[in-house]
Order: C-alpha cells, then structure tokens, then sequence
C-alpha cells in the first residue's frame, strides 16, 4: 500500500480507493464520530448554518444557546430547561443512516474495537454496532435526581402535564446527558483512551475536533491509518493518510472491504 497521503485535494476517486484499501487490510478499527454522522438521519447539529443555534427561537431569545443545555439552567431555571429540552432534543424516532450501518457491517465482519461519539442519540446501537462510547452521555434514558430510578426518555416529553418530570419518589428527572458546566464520564474517558491506543486504524468523521477534550484524544493515537472525514478543515488533516470533505453519506455509499 502506498504510504502518500492523499489530502482533500487528491482526486475524490483515488482517495476512496484508498480507504478501502485500508478499511481491507485493518482489524482494529476506531470510529470517532461528531455531529455530522447524525445529520443525515436528520438530527440537527449545534452550529452549522442549518444547526439548532443557526436561528434562535423568539421563545427563548433572552438565552445563550449553551445556557439553554447547561447545568446553571437545570437548576436555577428547570422550567425553561425542560420547555427547551422537551422541544429541541427530542431523539426519538430518528433511524440510522448509511453510516451507522456501514460501521455496524464492519463490527460484524470483527474489525471494529469500537464507536466513540459525541452524539447523545442511539443510532450506532439501533444499527447495531456492539462497544459504543458515549462522552456526551446519552439522550436514550433519564434518572431521578433523588433516587436514581432509570427511566425511558418518553417519561421526559409524555409528562407534559407537569412543568418538570417526576419520579414515583417525587424528585425531579433529568436526561442522562452530559450539560455544559457538568464533568465528562471519567470511566467512558478511560475506555475511549483504552481503545484509541489499541487501534490500528481511526476514524475521525462528522467533527471539526474544535473541543480541546476532543483533540487530545485523537492526538495520543499512534497507531497505523487515520482518516479524516469531515465537511470542513481539521487539525489533523496534515496527518491523515486520507483526508476528505466530500459529503460524508456520498463517502459511506462507496466503502466496501471484502
């Protein structure tokens, strides 16, 4: 296999080649996924021309965006986190796309170690990919705040006769997603390093690796092949074996290893 790496402006052809070249030859396989995997399932990003903060709400345009999904907000304003939560982040009924499907084919096919995502939706699993890694927490499921009882995420946008979701116990629920203000899961963290380093070939796809959590991740890969796919420039284009900002659907649609 050629050891030149194909940048953005290689010809779209041969740079597909060769990611199929490398998807055939590697066996540990690390996906790390951002916004624009689930786009294409329909599921808005933050901040893209098209995103959820492109255009404020008038509902709540005496917010910040990111104050709207922060642990201030949950406290001292629940009512106006859940009238936003309950009308912007509802992730049900969304299905998975091409690219969860393709990743799901390669668990199944024994080159996968595992999906890292930041995306809080469950499409990877509905796919049926088996290790996903989720640092931003999960949209699928709430808890009480006071207990600790699970809960369907259905609890959070059925019980709209209340101002805020109760549990049985009378506390308070909340999504079990990481909010702004709030720590990342330190055991996911660990895991997600764990497999980065065990990896023979990353990845990177839907992220422009803007968060510095982020970009220290993909930075301690040391491993054989990385792949950069991504609408716009990232820091570690330069790196990359293959870099693309082609449609990322358009890529998936083109991937075979067998």
């Amino acid at each position: 296999m050629q050891d030149k790496l194909l940048g953005a402006d290689t010809p779209f052809d041969n740079r597909i080649q060769r990611i199929n070249e490398i998807l055939r030859v590697s066996h540990k396989i690390v996906f790390f996924g951002g916004a624009g995997v689930s786009t294409a399932s329909g599921i808005p990003d933050f901040r893209s021309p098209f995103g959820l903060y492109a255009k404020p709400d008038p509902e709540f345009a005496k917010y910040k965006p990111e104050y709207l999904l922060s642990k201030e907000c949950l406290e001292d304003e629940p009512e106006v986190f859940y009238r936003f939560y309950r009308k912007k982040m509802d992730m049900r009924g969304f299905k998975p796309n091409i690219i969860h499907q393709k990743l799901a084919e390669l668990d199944a096919d024994g080159k996968m170690l595992g999906v890292i995502t930041q995306n809080i939706d469950s499409l990877h699993e509905d796919a049926g990919s088996k290790k996903v890694l989720k640092i931003h927490g999960t949209a699928a499921s709430c808890y009480c705040v006071v207990c600790g009882k699970k809960y369907s995420p259905d609890r959070l946008f059925e019980d709209i006769r209340n101002a805020l979701p109760a549990c049985g116990c009378g506390g308070t629920l909340r999504p079990n997603v990481v909010l702004y203000g709030e720590l990342l899961p330190i055991s996911i963290i660990e895991e997600a390093y764990d497999i980065i380093g065990k990896a023979d070939c990353l990845i990177v796809c839907g992220t422009s690796v803007a968060l510095p959590h982020i970009k220290a991740m993909i930075k301690s890969y040391v491993g054989t092949y990385l792949i950069v796919l991504n609408g716009t420039q990232t820091p570690f284009d330069s790196y990359a074996d293959v870099t693309c900002h082609e449609d990322i659907f358009e890529i998936f649609k083109k991937l075979h290893w067998k």
